[in-house]
């Protein structure tokens, strides 16, 4: 299970991105998938999937 680090999130959208090692690439994710409400520097553990844009948390966890 990846680790990585909230780099940004859109509180009134209800989303945001994780910067990992696991992908060049930082990965979204949208707050639905954890509460309460992630914010900026939080470290996290997820799994990542395929999304539309790119690749997508899932199964987030603080860690």
């Amino acid at each position: 299970m990846p680790r990585g680090t909230v780099t940004f999130v859109h509180d009134e959208k209800g989303y945001g991105f994780i910067e990992t090692d696991a992908r060049e690439e930082d990965v979204f994710f949208h707050q639905s998938e954890i509460d309460p409400d992630l914010e900026e520097g939080e470290a996290v553990t997820f799994d990542i999937e395929r999304g539309e844009r790119g690749p997508r948390a899932v199964n987030l966890r603080r860690a």
